[in-house]
C-alpha cells in the first residue's frame, strides 16, 4: 500500500515538472505583468533610460519587425531609444493573453499600435517574455511581428 501511495505521489509531482503551463498566475502576477508592460510603453514614449534599465532584464533580447536582432540591455536600448525617434508616434500596447510557464516567468501577448503623427497606425503583434527577479518582474525578451496579410 505505501508503495502505491508513493508511486502515485512521485507520478503526480513528475506531472507538475512536466507541464507547469497549467499555473495561470494569481491577480498579483498578472497586475504585476500589466504595470510592467505598461511601464516599458512609457519609458518607450518618454524615451526614459533610467525606467528602461530598470525594468529589462541583463541579457534581454529583441527581435524587432524588420528582422534585426538586439542582443543584451545596452544594444536593447540603444536600438528602442533610435526606434522611438524614427518612427514618432503614441504608442500602445494592449495585453490580449498571458500565459505563466511557471510562478517567475510568462509570455505576454500584447496588440502594438503606433499613431503615427500624420494620424496613420501602424499595427502590430508583440509578444514579452517576462520573468520575476529582483522580487520584481522584468523584460527578459521582446519580439516584434506585423500581423501577416489578409489572403
Amino acid at each position: 500500500m505505501k508503495k502505491n501511495f508513493l508511486l502515485i505521489l512521485y507520478t503526480f509531482l513528475a506531472m507538475q515538472l512536466l507541464f507547469p503551463q497549467g499555473n495561470k498566475g494569481n491577480t498579483e502576477q498578472r497586475q504585476g505583468i500589466y504595470t510592467l508592460i505598461e511601464a516599458y510603453a512609457q519609458a518607450r514614449e518618454k524615451k526614459d533610460t533610467l525606467l528602461l534599465k530598470d525594468i529589462l532584464t541583463t541579457d534581454v533580447d529583441q527581435l524587432v519587425s524588420s528582422g534585426i536582432w538586439r542582443t543584451g540591455k545596452n544594444e536593447s536600448m540603444k536600438g528602442m531609444l533610435q526606434s522611438s525617434a524614427g518612427n514618432p508616434g503614441t504608442r500602445t500596447l494592449k495585453i490580449e493573453k498571458i500565459r505563466f510557464l511557471s510562478s517567475e516567468s510568462a509570455i505576454a501577448d500584447a496588440k502594438y499600435q503606433i499613431q503615427n503623427p500624420d494620424g496613420s497606425l501602424r499595427n502590430m503583434w508583440s509578444t514579452f517574455i517576462v520573468v520575476f527577479e529582483e522580487n520584481r518582474w522584468k523584460i527578459s525578451a521582446i519580439r516584434n511581428m506585423l500581423p501577416a496579410a489578409p489572403q
